[in-house]
């Protein structure tokens, strides 16, 4: 069949629909880098964006794929939605008029899986609801690589819809296979990029922290927030912004900084990032992880006190910290390693932090081997191996590569997708020559 691969990015809707036998007959991408490495590796020179492009200049196709931007949907942004200035009106308005005018017999579509909450699950109603006015039935899921065997954890939504509907249809069966990175690893990889004085440095400052907590005792499950040992300003029943920079005055904030050290115009930035919200109260989850780290604090104050001086040089980031290899030894070298705006994230080696857009502070450490995950090895998080050529620049790379959709988990969609609608179209086939209902054909299969 024929494809359309809007916002094409990497081509990760191509690469699993041409394993398929499927053939491209148009393309859209923004990014002009993006569209050249789309023509070197495809043969196809994408289109520019997809606002400008006439739907008549759209050629016909079966299938249209769009993995339309996220950021009005991400939890990470500011989830405007569809009143986003820069990307909202792209399913609405340059979507939806394409499928209107081909009626293509599939739709594919992939995005975070905020968007089914998005707007209290209203945005997402009234895209199916448009999609649903089209002649289109429409499924939902949320799937990621390591459902299939893939190492990474990624979930993302899926959406597929159908003209000819979705009874035979069935999304990909999930697997228990037992994931791991060195699946997808390089042996100490000559282009790799090495840790920096100052990573390494932090990544010893918190192995220090591992080797003076009690091993009689399991570290912590919550995120550790080092800003809380000493602070005591008030969470419980009200918050800084609440009370004002003048009784703010006789508390502590970060580390035990003495507020009354500090002007009143200071005095919210000694206070940790995250407690300076203008709100009357804390959700309770912030609620909770502060009186976790405080009570951490009361209890390990022995050890922690002549720690904690060695953490203050790092940027507030690198002073959360994220244990999530319970029972295992602790040795952070043994690991993967992601340095997040959340803080620093100790993995097991069996899948890597999802990939996003990330800048290159954000890729995967492979710790044992001190260094970063070279695209290459991002590449095959994403079945996207096969592409002869990526982003010259590392930081390129790492960015399409996280924006891009996973290769092998679109495949295995598509294959059920038109397996069961080929099955559904041959019996009204059959039913129309031999004059037998295509409801009985269906239900015998």
């Amino acid at each position: 069949m024929k494809f359309i691969d809007l916002f094409a990015g990497l081509g990760g809707f191509h690469i699993a629909l041409r394993q398929l036998g499927h053939s491209c007959v148009f393309a859209s991408e923004l990014d002009p880098l993006l569209r050249d490495l789309y023509n070197e590796n495809f043969s196809i020179l994408p289109a520019g964006d997809i606002r400008t492009i006439k739907v008549s200049d759209i050629p016909s196709h079966d299938i249209l794929c769009a993995g339309f931007p996220c950021q009005p949907y991400s939890k990470a942004g500011e989830q405007q939605g569809t009143s986003c200035p820069r990307w909202g009106d792209l399913f609405e308005h340059h979507v939806i008029r394409i499928v209107k005018a081909h009626e293509p017999k599939y739709v594919l579509l992939e995005n975070v899986p905020n968007l089914v909450r998005h707007n209290n699950g209203r945005t997402w109603d009234q895209m199916q609801q448009r999609l649903a006015k089209c002649g289109y039935e429409v499924a939902s899921e949320i799937l990621s690589p390591h459902h299939f065997g893939i190492p990474q954890i990624r979930e993302r939504m899926f959406v597929v819809g159908s003209r000819t509907g979705l009874d035979k249809f069935k999304w990909p069966q999930k697997t228990s296979v037992q994931c791991s990175i060195g699946s997808i690893l390089d042996l100490k990889p000559p282009d790799a990029k090495p840790l920096s004085a100052q990573v390494t440095k932090c990544m010893e400052v918190w192995q220090d922290f591992l080797d003076r907590s009690p091993h009689d005792e399991g570290l912590p499950s919550f995120p550790i927030w080092t800003m809380e040992f000493g602070a005591d300003y008030p969470f419980e029943d009200t918050t800084p912004y609440a009370i004002g920079t003048k009784r703010l005055r006789q508390y502590k904030g970060s580390h035990g900084f003495k507020l009354s050290k500090a002007g009143p115009k200071q005095r919210f930035d000694c206070l940790p990032s995250y407690a300076r919200t203008k709100e009357k109260l804390f959700p309770d989850w912030k609620i909770q992880f502060i009186r976790q780290n405080r009570d951490y604090y009361n209890k390990n104050k022995r050890w922690i006190k002549p720690w904690l001086p060695k953490i203050l040089e790092f940027p507030p980031s690198l002073q959360k910290f994220e244990w999530n290899c319970k029972g295992e030894e602790r040795d952070i070298w043994q690991f993967i390693i992601q340095f997040r705006a959340s803080g620093v994230r100790v993995k097991r080696p069996t899948t890597a932090p999802s990939l996003v857009a990330m800048t290159s502070t954000q890729v995967p450490i492979i710790a044992w081997e001190k260094r970063y995950m070279t695209p290459r090895e991002c590449s095959r998080l994403q079945n996207m191996e096969s592409l002869r050529d990526l982003p010259g620049s590392q930081t390129k790379a790492y960015k399409a590569l996280g924006n891009a959709v996973n290769a092998e988990v679109v495949r295995k969609i598509v294959e059920s997708l038109c397996v069961s609608g080929h099955r559904y179209t041959d019996m009204i086939a059959v039913s129309r020559l031999q004059q037998i209902s295509p409801v009985v054909l269906i239900d015998s299969l």
